[in-house]
């Protein structure tokens, strides 16, 4: 019910209506964002509500972005599998960060270019042997991930990998120190920033090898009035950052501020 107040009330602000066939000049759009995916988008869990918005990598861009086009946009931060449901209706205009799958790629629009890379990664005990682990090395063993986020498919798909489902990354991590499982598969920068936050985990949960590079969009709902405008208005501002260098800029000192490795 707060979800929707909330949603109610930036209708009042300014977003399209149904029935619009496009936005506005000036108007606000609403975008939900995952709420723990520290540092690209997450919530200050302190706040009270579903409306509180999401930080990070992620609204600091898109916002950049969409500012670029004269465009203004509001967040709402919820869970990741929410956030994706929330974009298959017109509730909002789409859902960060998604990455593209067989499974959700005619589910959404999708804009171009991408907002960033990042590596999944699989995290698991120190060993002597450096050779990096690989989709391959994972088939007969037990595999935390999160519950909801988008993994390739290739991953999902493989039958010999036994995958245990957790709600947050946190937990992954929790459960590979109580010994339920081999390994993690988290992504590299929001993986090695919870390793460090947690004390046991440091020197006994380390980086092994990568299943993939993905890249990452909002997924943009299909329902929404005008999301199509406001995919192709968004892929424009992120073009034009990318080429007058103020999005390279913006990478540089995000990867400065976590200590990207």
């Amino acid at each position: 019910m707060l979800l929707k107040a909330f949603v109610a009330l930036l209708l009042m602000l300014g977003m399209p209506t149904k029935g619009t066939a496009e936005p506005a000049a000036a108007t606000t759009i609403v975008l939900a964002g995952e709420d723990d995916w520290p540092p690209y988008s997450f919530a200050d869990k302190r706040s009270l509500g579903a409306g509180h918005e999401p930080t990070g990598f992620s609204p600091r861009l898109i916002r950049a972005a969409f500012a670029s086009q004269g465009v203004n946009v509001r967040f709402i931060s919820v869970p990741f599998s929410r956030c994706m449901r929330l974009a298959l209706t017109d509730q909002v205009a789409g859902c960060f960060n998604a990455s593209i799958t067989n499974e959700n790629r005619n589910d959404y629009i999708w804009h171009s270019p991408p907002m960033f890379k990042e590596e999944l990664s699989i995290f698991g005990a120190p060993s002597n042997d450096a050779t990096p682990l690989t989709l391959a090395d994972l088939r007969g063993k037990n595999v935390a991930i999160t519950n909801g986020y988008t993994y390739p498919s290739a991953f999902v798909n493989d039958s010999r990998i036994s995958k245990f489902p957790a709600n947050s990354d946190d937990n992954l991590i929790q459960m590979f120190l109580s010994k339920r499982v081999d390994y993690v598969v988290m992504n590299r920068t929001p993986g090695w920033l919870r390793i460090d936050a947690t004390d046991a985990a440091r020197g006994r949960l380390v980086h092994r090898g990568a299943l993939s590079v993905d890249e990452f969009w909002i997924a943009f709902s299909k329902k929404y009035p005008g999301a199509q405008q406001a995919s192709d208005t968004f892929g424009k501002g992120l073009t034009q950052m990318r080429n007058n260098g103020s999005y390279q800029a913006m990478l540089d000192e995000f990867r400065k501020q976590v200590k990207f490795r």
